[in-house]
């Protein structure tokens, strides 16, 4: 050959996807001299090879031993052969021990085999008659059924490589494998039942009519009886065994079960044991009963007997699979129809999600370290994780619904998003790198035709596996791919498997997995429901119809009714989920949510029947729900996050009225993002305080700039303007319902005194009028001003001073003690409490004030509470409440602050605290005194979480103490335990109180 020809010829080779040119070179010279071909119809196809270089050498030996045959093949369907021998070295060697097959590979545009076609074929090659005996037992028959099988086993690769797109004929290529695999078992059985019955060599004896009425019934399982095999894979199957009461009578089940031994054992063999011709595959009888240790062979009432008294969970997951396959068809169908029942109740068992669960996790545990990265099927975001997240949803629901009892994993995940257990997205990616993962792990197995699920671990094998599978241009890419298939599955996998909404199913009662009509009354009842009739129509309102809503919600509901009976109040919690579901409308993620997320469900249940606060904003705010499924939404956010949320509003927003609007929303939303946290228990007291102090000050601060931008013209921007809190305010202590107390102050900053003061007026008005919520209301409370009512709403700075100075009483100075400038002027907010320390923090203090404050107490406890009611139960004004703790530490603090400045704090523990370390009291009642403070605070929250209305006095309705109980995190039905511990602690605190206060 030239040099111009030889170059030329090599660029061909490169195109073609050839590495070693020259060894290629020479080898086409070979074949084409050996074959008599011309080197272009020899490369006709040779493009599309996975390892073009490794079919070249194949081809070469092959022609070596039986040229005439190769050239036959490759003149009549070549590029059938370049893809057979270039994806699978195991062909290769096939076709090298039996090169006369070559004249049976399909050309181009073939179909796959069927199962009738299959069975016909592998009965023909071990030359079986009617009464299902093959014509010779020995060992002969099993190489020529081998040789067979690898024929069709050729068909089928030689569809699926030259298939447009391998992904979507992967589930027919599957199926045809499994096909294959019965119908050799099949064919096996056919010369086992010659050699038991004598036709073999070496084989036991037995009569063959007593075998031929002997019964063998195979069921295939796992990959092979859902028809979604592998090329080379264990086939798994259980043995079944049995005969006519006649033959059964005459010589006894024993025997029976000893000739059905002898046939599974050869049958077996006739496809795993060394021969000439390599074995197909493992046939794996391990999934029987007891596992390795068991009968090979059962009788049916034998494994029946086995799997209601000691199966354990995992049997019954595999036996979800279970497929009649070959053998006896009617013994193999009875012994299907027998244990399906059982599969589908098994999720009933105690504990059966969990040990599911636990089961994957041990397989991913015993995956060697190294191999970890690399494990197709078993590591975490391989095939594994697909179908036991399958699986488990197929047995957790497949109790009520049959339309989810699907054997193929493929056919269960189209099942299980017709029925609205998984969402349409999940579903589809599922579907898709299943399919593809699978693809994958065939081009493997095809590679050397033996058992693989490991991803190359060298750049050459990645390079044939993306030529193989055609799911990408080259190694890296396919290895890219990977990593993306394993990330997508294994997040949906955790989120699916682990969703705690399968434990609550498979918990449920088996009368409860369906709310029946006539049932459902009592059963309401019965779990806590004190209106069942109106809890039937809103669960009806909620299920009814055919849409994908209301079939997700007919899968939510037993579930959330448990939950909400489990809650305080069943019945608002079922009716304020309803109004929310309508609120929400076909919104997709809302149900996707409940149903897939870890944990978002049952939170609702437990807040909706818990707070009625909560339910009410809820139904304003329905898009609150999404927060329930992250711990991070539900914690309180930080003021700077809130300023620059109220800031950005007002740049969007022209007027007062409509930047007030959103404003007003805000709150409402950071209100009940804070009773998330109080009802769920993830928000502390002091948490809960501080950041309803943030959401009142950031409200305030956002009104006060709208307010401002509209009141104050231009030409008296001077004037300067502040707002003070006051009480638990501005000790940053509010709890839900608690007024904001405050007092307003301006300083006119060289403008008219009049117009300042007019000014000011019109901005407290705006601020109380724009602050309104009649749906969480927030009343700006400035009753603490100096005298009281009775005083201007708004002072002066100099104003302020001069009454201070001159006219002060002493609960003036008292109620300074908590003053915190919280908007405004900065500068305002400094000379004010400059100016209020030295009224509240005195250098000496008369004994006629302190006299005064204790008289001034003593007749608020007689004076304020409603006549008639229990003093005992009150935990503001009561004996041992918020008053009593809170006048205590503020005489301390006007009497001793200007020497201890630990003091001068407008918290009332960090005061107490303060006064514990200047010695002011004692360890033990300021510990008592600290509990009994912090209790009434949660119990006043927790009282208006409950109703929806703000109460200071503990109520005596026990449903309701119940239900203040729960919120504070005691056991159900505490209302008893509540009321003591309050009243106990109360009391202690009274004790300490009187004799520090009064003595």
């Amino acid at each position: 050959m030239a040099g111009g020809e030889r170059t030329s010829t090599r660029i061909e080779l490169a195109r073609d996807g050839f590495g070693d040119l020259g060894e290629a070179d020479r080898l086409l010279g070979e074949l084409v001299e050996e074959l008599a071909l011309a080197r272009h119809e020899m490369l006709v196809g040779a493009d599309a090879a996975a390892d073009p270089d490794a079919a070249l050498g194949a081809l070469a030996r092959i022609a070596r031993r039986d040229s005439a045959a190769v050239a036959d093949a490759m003149r009549r369907v070549g590029p059938t052969i370049w893809l057979l021998v270039g994806a699978s070295s195991g062909f290769a060697d096939f076709f090298l021990r039996h090169p006369e097959e070559l004249a049976h590979v399909p050309g181009p545009g073939g179909s796959l085999p069927t199962a009738e076609e299959m069975v016909a074929e592998l009965r023909e090659a071990v030359d079986a008659d009617d009464d299902g005996f093959a014509r010779h037992g020995d060992e002969g028959a099993w190489v020529s059924l081998r040789v067979r099988y690898r024929r069709l086993l050729a068909r089928i690769a030689a569809y699926d490589l030259g298939a447009t797109d391998p992904v979507e004929v992967l589930p027919d290529v599957a199926a045809a494998l499994a096909d294959a695999a019965g119908a050799a078992l099949e064919a096996s059985l056919c010369v086992a039942r010659t050699r038991v019955a004598g036709g073999g060599v070496g084989a036991g004896l037995f009569p063959r009519a007593q075998v031929a009425g002997t019964q063998l019934a195979i069921i295939g399982m796992g990959k092979t009886g859902a028809r979604e095999l592998n090329y080379v894979s264990d086939v798994d199957v259980i043995f079944v065994g049995g005969a006519s009461d006649d033959l059964t009578e005459e010589i006894g089940e024993s025997r029976v079960i000893d000739i059905a031994t002898r046939l599974a054992v050869q049958t077996m063999r006739g496809i795993s044991g060394m021969e000439i011709e390599p074995p197909l595959w493992e046939v794996d009888a391990n999934l029987r009963p007891e596992g390795k240790q068991g009968a090979l062979v059962r009788s049916l009432d034998s494994h029946l007997s086995y799997y209601d008294r000691w199966a354990k969970s995992w049997e019954f997951q595999a036996l979800l699979k279970a497929r009649p396959l070959a053998g006896d068809r009617a013994l193999g169908e009875a012994y299907v129809a027998a244990v399906q029942p059982k599969v589908w109740t098994s999720a009933a068992r105690e504990n059966f999600v969990d040990s599911v669960q636990r089961m994957r996790e041990r397989v991913t545990d015993f995956i060697p370290a190294g191999e970890v990265a690399y494990q197709l099927k078993l590591g975490p975001g391989g095939i594994r994780d697909i179908e036991f997240t399958v699986q488990l949803l197929q047995l957790v629901h497949g109790l009520t619904d049959d339309r989810i009892r699907q054997r193929g994993t493929l056919d269960a995940v189209e099942a299980l998003v017709a029925e609205g257990y998984i969402g349409r997205s999940d579903a589809a990616t599922f579907a898709r790198d299943y399919r593809m993962l699978r693809v994958l792990e065939h081009r493997m197995q095809l590679r050397d035709l033996r058992r693989t699920h490991l991803m190359p671990q060298n750049p050459d094998g990645l390079r044939v596996l993306a030529r193989a599978s055609r799911l990408a241009p080259d190694g890296a890419a396919v290895w890219t791919l990977w990593e993306g298939i394993k990330r997508e599955v294994r997040e949906i996998h955790v989120r699916l498997f682990y969703r705690p909404l399968l434990s609550a199913v498979a918990a449920l009662p088996a009368e409860e997995q369906q709310l029946s009509t006539t049932q459902a009354h009592d059963r309401l009842a019965a779990i806590g429901f004190r209106d069942p009739a109106g809890a039937l129509r809103h669960i009806g309102a909620l299920t009814g119809g055919l849409s994908r809503k209301a079939t997700i919600q007919r899968h939510l509901m037993p579930v959330m009714i448990r939950w909400f009976a489990d809650g305080v109040d069943p019945d608002y919690g079922l009716l304020a989920f309803r109004r929310v579901s309508e609120r929400l409308g076909d919104t997709p993620w809302f149900l996707r949510m409940l149903r897939d997320s870890s944990g978002a469900a049952e939170r609702l249940t437990r807040v909706l029947s818990g707070s009625r606060y909560i339910g009410e904003l809820m139904e304003w705010i329905p898009e609150s729900v999404a927060w329930l499924d992250s711990e991070e939404l539900i914690r309180p956010r930080s003021g700077h996050a809130l300023q620059e949320e109220a800031r950005a509003i007002q740049t969007r927003h022209e007027t007062a009225r409509e930047a007030m609007n959103a404003v007003r929303a805000l709150r409402r939303r950071e209100l009940l993002r804070l009773a998330f946290g109080a009802v769920l228990g993830t928000l502390t007291i002091d948490e809960l305080a501080d950041g309803l102090t943030t959401v009142s000050e950031v409200t305030i601060q956002a009104t006060l700039r709208a307010v401002r931008r509209e009141v104050v013209p231009p030409e008296d921007a001077a004037l300067d303007f502040s707002v003070i809190a006051m009480g638990r305010f501005g000790g940053g202590e509010l709890g839900f319902g608690s007024d904001a107390d405050v007092l307003y102050v301006y300083d006119p900053n060289g403008i008219d005194p009049q117009r300042a003061h007019t000014l000011s007026l019109q901005l407290v008005a705006g601020l109380r009028t724009y602050s309104e919520d009649h749906r969480v209301p927030f009343d700006l409370d400035a009753d603490l001003r100096p005298e009281g009512r009775n005083g201007p709403l708004v002072r002066s700075l100099e104003s302020y001073a001069e009454y201070y100075r001159r006219w002060s009483l002493s609960w003036e100075a008292q109620a300074l003690l908590r003053a915190r400038g919280v908007a405004g002027s900065v500068k305002l907010i400094g000379r004010f409490m400059a100016l209020a320390d030295d009224v509240r923090y005195p250098a000496r203090v008369a004994l006629q004030d302190l006299r005064e404050i204790k008289r001034i107490k003593a007749r608020v406890e007689n004076e304020r509470l409603a006549q008639g009611a229990d003093r005992s139960r009150h935990l503001k004004l009561g004996p041992g409440g918020l008053s009593d703790v809170e006048w205590l530490v503020q005489i301390w603090q006007h009497e001793h602050a200007h020497r201890v400045p630990g003091l001068r704090t407008t918290s009332t523990l960090g005061a107490l605290e303060a006064a514990r370390a200047a010695g002011l009291v004692t360890d033990a009642p300021a510990e008592r005194l600290a509990t009994s403070w912090r209790l009434a605070s949660r119990l006043r929250s927790a009282n208006t979480l409950l109703s929806g209305q703000t109460s200071d006095v503990l109520p005596t309705d026990r449903s309701k103490l119940d239900g203040i109980g729960r919120l504070l995190e005691y056991p159900p039905r505490s209302a008893t335990l509540v009321e003591e511990e309050w009243l106990r602690t109360a009391r202690r605190a009274r004790r300490d109180f009187e004799k520090l206060f009064y003595g």
